[in-house]
């Protein structure tokens, strides 16, 4: 019998490849809220990536968890080793016999949804996306592969939670119609992430926190330094917080460009500490889906400049008319010099209007109860199906007298 009456503990296990940027923020804030509620939660993650940012949430995390934390190595691309870690996969499931799997992310949603049978039971398969196979660049080699993945996979899914509409609509225009119940549940921030972040002393002029890799685009941020002095006079100052694979790479870049001694990179640390560090957050990115540090920096009250893409103007609601495209460093030296030579009374009045939206929207609270409503959906569905299956196999037995 599965735990679907309201109020009634769920076992729920979240699966995902990398603890790393908002995928991870977004599982930790999941099982922290779940917990919370009386769930027994449980998570399986890659043991080869997040450094020791990933092994001090997890403890964090550990007392709280009352299924524990299962870690193994797990591939980024597809590899040989997949079927490896989906076995330990499946061996742990078994042993916790949960109601609920969550995938998060491509990897943590294949493994979530690739046939097994997981104790005594069927559990509902739930799958967040977080951009991942939608982030690829349709018309590529590499997406065509992604979305024949996920149409295979359809079919094991019982319920599609969408971080974000856009992600929502990309799933529909290139997987096409699913069975799964499907439900947009946006990212969430707590209370204490609307208190307001002034700059330190010494803050430079701009900052970037995320990953540094090439879909953030920071490339095209660095390139637009330069233009921003030809625009504004003054070659702004930038630090870059964060970890990634291409971080030798715009290193090196920054170099080329004369621009060692305004560009400093600072390492991963927390959001709110690294908003500290600057006046003003760029988020150059190509692709996202509902990024987290968009959410903190607008609870922070940081003036931002951010490009249309992904969920992005979800999240800036009546201020997204000042996104800007992607991939154009003039463009987004424009922006960027318009931004810092702008009056700060303008600039604070920008920055609450935002804060007061995401306040309103985008709300821990709504966000891990949304998810919840959408696991006891699921399960009743699914719970439903099963009887409807079970009642003519019961009747053709009664009929040859088993």
């Amino acid at each position: 019998m599965m735990n679907d009456e309201p109020g009634r503990s769920l076992k729920i296990v979240h699966v995902f490849r990398a603890p790393l940027g908002g995928l991870f923020r977004h599982v930790a804030d999941l099982t922290r809220e779940q917990a919370a509620r009386g769930h027994k939660v449980g998570i399986i993650a890659d043991s080869s990536t997040g450094g020791a940012r990933a092994d001090e949430v997890l403890n964090e995390l550990a007392p709280a968890l009352a299924l524990g934390v299962a870690r193994m190595p797990m591939h980024r691309q597809a590899h040989p080793g997949d079927a490896l870690a989906f076995a330990r996969i499946v061996r742990r499931l078994n042993e916790i016999d949960p109601d609920v799997v969550h995938g998060h992310g491509a990897k943590g949603g294949a493994y979530a949804r690739l046939p097994a049978r997981f104790g005594n039971r069927r559990p509902v398969r739930a799958y967040t996306p977080h951009g991942g196979s939608f982030n690829y660049r349709p018309g590529t080699r590499t997406h065509a592969v992604y979305m024949a993945v996920e149409r295979a996979l359809a079919p094991a899914t019982d319920l599609l939670l969408f971080e974000s509409a856009y992600i929502g609509a990309r799933y529909a225009e290139f997987v096409g119609p699913s069975p799964a119940l499907a439900r947009v549940i946006v990212n969430g921030v707590s209370a204490a992430e609307l208190e307001p972040v002034p700059p330190a002393d010494d803050a430079a002029d701009l900052l970037y926190v995320g990953e540094l890799r090439s879909a953030k685009g920071i490339d095209t941020l660095i390139d637009a330094l330069p233009l921003v002095q030809r625009a504004s006079g003054v070659t702004p100052s930038l630090v870059l917080v964060g970890s990634g694979p291409d971080e030798a790479m715009l290193t090196a870049h920054a170099a080329r460009l004369g621009l060692q001694d305004r560009v400093r990179f600072a390492g991963a640390m927390p959001a709110r500490a690294a908003f500290r560090l600057g006046r003003a957050l760029v988020v150059p990115s190509r692709a996202e889906s509902l990024p987290y540090v968009v959410l903190e920096a607008a609870g922070a009250r940081i003036p931002m400049v951010a490009t249309d893409v992904g969920g992005i103007p979800e999240i800036f609601g009546p201020c997204a008319p000042s996104l800007i495209a992607c991939d154009k460093p003039e463009l987004l030296a424009y922006a960027i010099a318009r931004m810092i030579t702008r009056p700060d009374s303008e600039r604070r009045a920008e920055a609450d209007r935002l804060a007061a939206f995401v306040g309103e929207k985008f709300t821990l609270p709504n966000m891990a109860e949304g998810v919840l409503a959408g696991y006891r959906e699921a399960l009743a569905r699914k719970q439903q199906s099963t009887a409807a299956t079970d009642r003519p196999a019961a009747a053709a037995g009664r009929t040859r007298g088993i």
